[in-house]
């Protein structure tokens, strides 16, 4: 399924990996091993901040996305399932409208 993982990065250790001139390399190896179907940078909150849309394939897969972030940048991660217009065309909800409408 897809997801939309959200990562909140506090100031450190990232300023650290910057000044370091590490931050590119392990932000690509965080890539390389997560293969996000999109990758967005931004801000959150005030903070460093990125949203990544992953498959999911089982809920077991889900420390796999989060650990990098959590062991190299002390993030907050963040998940939310997402759904295509086709994905949302076979939800059936005009069906479930009938069934759950009260009229």
């Amino acid at each position: 399924m897809k997801m939309l993982l959200m990562v909140e990065c506090p100031n450190e250790p990232f300023n650290s990996l910057i000044k370091a001139g590490t931050v590119g390399e392990v932000i690509e190896r965080i890539l390389v091993s997560i293969k996000p179907e999109a990758v967005y940078f931004t801000e959150q909150d005030g903070r460093r901040g990125g949203i990544f849309l992953v498959d999911v394939q089982d809920s077991s897969d889900i420390p796999a996305f989060a650990e990098p972030f959590f062991l190299n940048f002390n993030a907050t991660c963040k998940f939310r399932i997402v759904l295509s217009p086709e994905d949302l065309q076979k939800a059936g909800l005009e069906t479930l409208g009938q069934k759950w409408a009260s009229i």
